[in-house]
């Protein structure tokens, strides 16, 4: 795997690699270079399947990470790709010409985190949230809480209990305090 990361160390700028175990290292790129590095992965090194494509959102720093999980079948080694944009104008260039299910994920994070992908297809298209109209879900500045409050009536005969003194109870029933 060594090999491979000198490779993309040699004709991209590397800004940070992690090795997971010996299958498994993790690499982060400019946001330029995340699609030209998945292309070459996929193309040149046999990490033919894309896994997954996932965000993070690290809103301390105003920025969004992507990771592109690779997978070469017949070596037995994962890449991820780590890629940071801002969370402002999130948007990321489209790798659907790569792997055609690429687009769901990215249809996924459109949705959930608001990170565009100009030009995949149905990138556009409701996904999973049907009518929403709110800051995406999956954003750290959203309130799950008062979106509960908001949208939810309370139900009667519902209470919250502590767990351990639920337990002691149901352990206990005849202890007194």
């Amino acid at each position: 795997m060594t090999d491979i990361i000198q490779n993309i160390q040699d004709r991209f700028k590397v800004s940070e690699v992690t090795k997971q175990r010996d299958n498994q290292y993790f690499i982060t790129v400019r946001k330029a270079d995340a699609i030209p590095v998945v292309s070459y992965l996929k193309e040149l090194e046999k990490f033919s399947s894309l896994i997954l494509l996932t965000a993070v959102d690290w809103i301390e720093q105003g920025k969004f990470q992507l990771t592109y999980m690779l997978n070469n079948p017949e070596k037995k080694l994962d890449i991820g790709v780590r890629s940071f944009i801002g969370r402002g104008n999130a948007t990321m260039d489209s790798a659907h010409h790569l792997w055609e299910h690429v687009a769901t994920f990215q249809r996924e994070l459109k949705e959930m985190y608001g990170i565009n992908f100009p030009g995949s297809p149905r990138v556009d298209e409701p996904f999973l949230l049907e009518g929403w109209d709110n800051i995406p879900p999956m954003r750290r500045d959203f309130d799950t809480k008062k979106y509960s409050e908001e949208t939810y009536f309370p139900r009667t005969g519902r209470s919250t209990q502590d767990p351990a003194e639920h337990m002691r109870k149901k352990i206990y029933p005849n202890e007194k305090k």
